[in-house]
């Protein structure tokens, strides 16, 4: 199995840059366990969390698996049509917004709380 390490060390440029810098942030401050799965680096608590998906265009997608249920208060977040997930295009690391980053991290770690917890319930 393709270690989320591996995978960046096939990466080039900014998205090498933006994936690695977010994926020490995920996994140290955040606590997230990391994974490639399905070809990109996945992060989860008790479910999947968020993941990252370099963009042939440039610039990495950063999406959160239920953003559908993230407040987006600081209006980052889209779902370009996608049902359920929401994320933002980042384009280079001095563009990433950490505090909100942060923020909407933690909202969707709590997310996950709350979805593992009603699912147990059988809501």
């Amino acid at each position: 199995m393709k270690t989320v390490s591996n995978y960046i060390l096939d990466l080039e440029g900014e998205q090498k840059a933006i994936v690695k810098y977010l994926d020490e942030r995920l996994t140290t401050y955040h606590d997230l366990e990391s994974n490639v799965s399905y070809g990109i680096p996945m992060y989860r608590r008790k479910t999947w969390v968020c993941y990252m998906n370099p963009l042939k265009t440039g610039g990495v997608d950063f999406v959160f698996t239920r953003g559908h249920l993230l407040s987006n208060e600081h209006g980052l977040l889209d779902s370009t049509g996608r049902k359920y997930v929401a994320g933002l295009i980042i384009k280079e690391v001095s563009e990433i917004p950490e505090r909100a980053i942060d923020e909407m991290v933690q909202e969707a770690i709590l997310v996950d709380e709350m979805w593992v917890k009603d699912r147990r319930k059988g809501k």
